[in-house]
């Protein structure tokens, strides 16, 4: 576990200093990047592209250096988290693979970065929402003051998010997106999916990083401890696995199984599936269609070791297992509709429009 890798200075100079968030130097920063994007995109495709584009993205990220950013400093300045670092990695390396794919499959790099901002920004949105509301008693409370629990609802870089809460915004934000362009939504999914299974791969890495989504006791060889106070030391004092005595008396946390990165090795794997079936596959959305139906499954077997969320709805099954079950009917729709539509050609003379 390794939470916080440093800290960012708020202030820049000595003393009073120029101020870096808030109406500063990074929000200056942020407007000449603005003005630059914007030119560049009007000049190659137009205002109006222009605008749809990067309109949303400019306004949330201004959004975030003037009101979010100053409220994470923990007095210190604001910490650079593991996990936050691990998830801007993924964001990278899932759009470059989507834009590696994109050029065999008849799209751009500026329409698959301009989807891959919308994703990422609606799928944070959709994975915060659904982790603040299963674990709401850990932000609200009348004890806390608004602004304190605003604070911590917005802090995501400290981690805190539900995969499967970012299904439902990413999946409208990438439909609206198809459908505003007049692009195949089919070939758009089997273009992403292996970059956003390579995008959780590493997300998964900062899940490890943070000490969230962990597994249950075990005493195999490859087992892992947990620093006081982590969320796994945290669980096992409250189960009574550990004593209730300060962190210095207690040390670290029991042996367990290091599910974030069992986590990360299925998502890999599922991903080099994915890029290897791309060619075989003989219809539009069937390496989609093969994601929904693999991943669903490992992530069931995977939560059987997780001892981090509670059974679900009256159910023995944890909320994950539940989405899971949802997501391979879903799967099973998906075949149905692709194999109705017309063989491609190959994978190289796909169009992205219907």
């Amino acid at each position: 576990m390794y939470s916080t890798l440093f800290h960012i200075p708020s202030r820049l100079g000595s003393e009073p200093g120029i101020p870096l968030f808030g109406f500063g130097l990074l929000l200056v920063l942020w407007a000449m990047a603005a003005v630059g994007s914007s030119l560049w995109v009007a000049f190659r495709s137009g205002w109006s592209d222009a605008v749809r584009g990067l309109l949303l993205p400019l306004v949330i990220t201004g959004a975030m250096i003037v009101w979010v950013l100053p409220a994470l400093d923990d007095g210190r300045g604001i910490p650079i988290r593991g996990y936050g670092v691990m998830l801007l990695a993924a964001v990278a390396a899932g759009t470059w693979l989507s834009i590696v794919r994109g050029r065999r499959m008849g799209f751009d790099a500026d329409t698959l970065l301009a989807l891959g901002t919308q994703i990422f920004l609606w799928g944070i949105v959709g994975a915060r929402l659904f982790y603040v509301i299963e674990y709401h008693e850990q932000f609200f409370s009348a004890e806390r003051s608004l602004a304190a629990t605003l604070a911590d609802v917005v802090n995501v870089a400290a981690g805190g998010l539900v995969v499967f809460g970012s299904l439902p915004t990413a999946a409208a934000a990438a439909w609206w997106f198809a459908y505003r362009r007049k692009l195949n939504l089919l070939v758009l999914a089997d273009c992403i999916a292996p970059g956003l299974l390579v995008g959780l791969a590493l997300g998964r890495v900062g899940c490890f990083l943070n000490g969230c989504c962990y597994g249950g006791e075990c005493e195999l060889p490859w087992a892992v401890t947990f620093p006081p106070e982590s969320p796994p030391w945290f669980d096992q004092v409250q189960r009574g696995l550990l004593p209730n005595l300060s962190p210095q008396q207690v040390g670290r946390s029991l042996p367990i199984h290091p599910a974030q990165l069992y986590a990360a090795i299925d998502a890999g794997i599922l991903a080099w599936l994915a890029i290897c079936f791309t060619p075989l596959a003989r219809r539009d959305g069937q390496v989609f269609a093969l994601v929904l139906s693999i991943h669903p499954v490992s992530r069931i077997l995977l939560e059987m070791i997780r001892v981090d969320e509670p059974p679900a709805l009256g159910t023995p099954f944890s909320i994950s297992q539940l989405i899971s079950l949802v997501l391979l009917g879903t799967a099973g729709i998906l075949w149905v509709v692709t194999f109705r539509r017309p063989p491609r050609l190959s994978f190289d003379s796909q169009s992205p429009t219907d």
